[in-house]
């Protein structure tokens, strides 16, 4: 597997388990939606965290793919916490 595709999976997965832990979709172990705010929060700190670190390292497609989700995840996390 390539790099910046690794490096795609990993954020497009902590973008899912936000998403999940947002009650948005059913668990795929369990296939169960169940609400989690804490980790939904969790998971979006971590993709902020990673983008802090990488700034710079980026390609401009992973830069705006980063983004892009952090923003999505924020704007449903802040509905998901109503």
């Amino acid at each position: 597997m390539q790099e910046h595709s690794t490096f795609n999976l990993l954020i497009l997965s902590l973008g899912n388990a936000a998403l999940v832990a947002m009650g948005l979709y059913p668990n795929p172990g369990t296939n169960i939606i169940k609400k989690d705010i804490e980790t939904a929060h969790l998971n979006i700190e971590i993709l902020e965290t990673l983008q802090k670190k990488t700034k710079g390292n980026l390609t401009s497609a992973e830069d705006e793919m980063l983004s892009s989700l952090l923003y999505d995840l924020r704007l449903k996390y802040v509905e998901a916490r109503k």
